[in-house]
């Protein structure tokens, strides 16, 4: 069976005359005849009716959509030789550093490479740590350190630390004033934003949940919402809270008696040596740039 078996089969079965079929394609009339007696020979059953007219036997209609799956992933993969031919890079990243980390870098990176095909996914933890266990992605962004017992080997290109304030409205912040205890808070606030930021809570974050009157988890968007209308206060990481601070629609408060809360971030490649593409190692690069911007670098090992 080969592709231009099922080529002149869908085709057939689109004209139902083997003539226009023929034409259509740009061969003769006897190439598809024998195409389709060989077709038929090696599948074992007839595919038309032939005659005055020509129809699909109930064989042919059984066998016509998977012939023209075969058609379209025939199609597919040489698209995807054709983008291999061009460039392509495959990154995954935690959904919430999406935007801060790989929008302004996927700009400058097309900038220097307008050709290449950039395919970013976003995720969970353990997806992105799926993605790289399947190969699927060349370069991943989640939480550190690794704690999925099924992808061991990843090595840390950066690790960065981002900060993980508690935000409330301004209006709510300015009631508590500086420094307020968490009950006081609480009391203000009673409704404990809780969000999956982490692939294990930080002890800080779980004794507030054990102290708090009521704890809601919720993905960022209604979380922030809720945070905004004063209806619940929560840890937040910075960079998914960063410009609601600085327009005024949240503000940050610092509990006297609650330790700071971070996370750790890492930009991972499961083989160092996947960097000697340089455009594999210039997208790193500028993604290492936004870290910088959005957290603090604690260990680097990307060249220069």
């Amino acid at each position: 069976m080969d592709l231009d078996q099922i080529r002149t089969f869908d085709r057939i079965a689109q004209d139902l005359s083997f003539t226009r079929a023929a034409a259509r394609l740009n061969v003769t009339q006897a190439t598809v005849s024998m195409r389709m007696r060989a077709l038929e020979d090696l599948l074992g059953v007839p595919l038309f009716h032939r005659g005055r007219t020509i129809s699909l036997t109930d064989q042919g209609m059984t066998f016509l959509p998977y012939a023209r799956r075969i058609l379209s992933a025939a199609q597919e993969a040489k698209e995807a030789l054709r983008r291999v031919e061009r460039g392509r890079v495959s990154i995954g990243s935690l959904r919430s550093l999406v935007s801060p980390l790989i929008t302004e870098s996927l700009l400058r990176f097309q900038t220097k490479y307008p050709s290449v095909d950039v395919v970013i996914n976003e995720g969970r933890q353990n997806q992105i740590a799926a993605m790289l266990r399947e190969r699927e992605i060349e370069l991943g962004i989640l939480c550190w350190p690794n704690l999925d017992p099924l992808i061991t080997d990843l090595e840390p290109l950066l690790v960065m630390r981002e900060r993980v304030p508690m935000v409330t409205t301004p209006a709510i912040a300015a009631e508590l004033g500086p420094g307020p205890r968490m009950d006081d808070v609480l009391k203000r606030v009673p409704r404990l934003i809780s969000i999956n930021w982490w692939q294990v809570y930080p002890d800080a974050a779980l004794a507030l949940f054990r102290r708090a009157p009521v704890s809601v988890e919720l993905p960022t968007g209604p979380a922030r919402r809720i945070a905004i209308k004063g209806e619940g206060v929560g840890f937040f990481v910075h960079s998914a809270v960063r410009d609601d601070i600085a327009e005024g629609r949240l503000a940050e408060i610092v509990p006297s008696d609650v330790d700071p809360v971070h996370r750790d971030i890492a930009m991972v490649v499961r083989n160092a040596g996947v960097l000697e593409r340089a455009m594999l190692a210039d997208f790193a690069a500028e993604i290492a740039a936004e870290c910088g911007r959005v957290g603090t670098v604690l260990e680097s090992r990307l060249p220069g």
